[in-house]
């Protein structure tokens, strides 16, 4: 089964985009930092995590730096961005990683992860 790992460090944010994805893929797994998802991935012996996801702005180390260190560890595996009022497409394009603009719903979000999941 393939999880999704989800790095939020908003509680609520977490919550909601949990459930948003819940609907559609059954292993969801949270995070609060990317330094913990680094961790959790390299400890991914089984390439159990078909997906990330980066939801707000990590505090320290995130942003273009983390989407480059992951791809730096793990060239194939997918990441989408959750972006803020701060950042654009061009931030993450560079990196390989797709985009999910601010004013995205959480529909948007579920709809991206599946095709990204193919």
């Amino acid at each position: 089964m393939t999880r999704i790992l989800l790095i939020e460090n908003d509680p609520l944010e977490g919550i909601l985009h949990t459930a948003a994805l819940a609907k559609r893929f059954p292993s969801i797994e949270r995070v609060a930092d990317a330094a913990t998802a680094l961790c959790r991935l390299e400890h991914d012996q089984s390439g159990e995590f078909g997906l990330v996801i980066c939801g707000r702005p990590q505090p320290g180390f995130g942003g273009p730096a983390f989407v480059r260190e992951l791809r730096h560890r793990r060239p194939l595996l997918p990441v989408l961005v959750l972006g803020n009022e701060a950042e654009d497409s061009a931030d993450y394009e560079r990196e390989g990683a797709s985009f999910l603009p601010l004013e995205r719903s959480r529909e948007d979000l579920a709809l991206l992860a599946a095709s990204l999941l193919g």
